[in-house]
């Protein structure tokens, strides 16, 4: 049985699309399998600390040396990165918030994105210098959006600071294998809306299909 782990970061809990994209994949998933295994990590309305000047030199202090004050430091960190490792396939939900993404989601990424954790470096491959660490992971980033046209060779792909830097992220950490969703126009008329609502919610269910089969 695969374990999924289940990230909202929509500041709202009400006529939130986002987390309307997690309900769906979280009921379509649960109707295709027993007793499925699904962690959920809340920060939206249950936020993650921001890193500070002690979390950053905890972070770089190799393991063996880390006083008990600095793993105490790291232990968020810590527990979210477990839960990302121990995931087959994660489900993040994700607002655009100012072309971006939400300070929450921001806070966690920090929280993740650690080196010799998730990532390390490589010096010899100055081109590409970068390894991910969490190998043969899904990720289905269900994002929402005012507007539309924000993806590759569209009228908005100039703002798309949230998508794009999401997958640059997790490409980060080793995970390629990641499926788009997105509701565009939640702040455009309720004809429209509806529609990407709708194809949003069917993307949803073949992609779990295809994932099943």
């Amino acid at each position: 049985m695969k374990n999924i782990l289940v990230i909202n970061s929509s500041a709202r809990t009400q006529n939130s699309h986002s987390r309307k994209l997690t309900e769906v994949f979280v009921n379509h998933w649960t109707n295709l399998h027993e007793n499925p295994n699904i962690t959920y990590r809340e920060i939206g309305t249950t936020p993650v600390p921001h890193i500070d000047e002690k979390w950053i030199s905890a972070a770089f202090t190799p393991a063996e040396r880390r006083t008990a004050d600095e793993i105490e430091i790291l232990k968020t960190s810590s527990t979210c990165i477990a839960e990302l490792r121990q995931a087959a396939i994660i489900v993040l939900a994700a607002p655009m918030y100012n072309w971006s993404i939400s300070s929450s989601l921001k806070a966690y990424i920090d929280q993740v994105l650690r080196v010799n954790e998730t990532f390390k470096i490589n010096p010899a491959d100055a081109a590409n210098p970068y390894v991910g660490l969490l190998e043969n992971k899904t990720l289905f980033l269900l994002a929402a959006r005012g507007a539309n046209g924000y993806e590759n060779g569209e009228s908005n792909e100039h703002l798309n600071f949230q998508t794009k830097y999401l997958k640059t992220v997790f490409n980060m950490m080793g995970i390629y294998n990641i499926h788009l969703v997105t509701v565009d126009g939640t702040s455009l008329d309720a004809l429209t809306l509806e529609k990407t609502i709708e194809k949003a919610h069917q993307d949803i269910q073949l992609l779990i299909e295809q994932q099943v089969l």
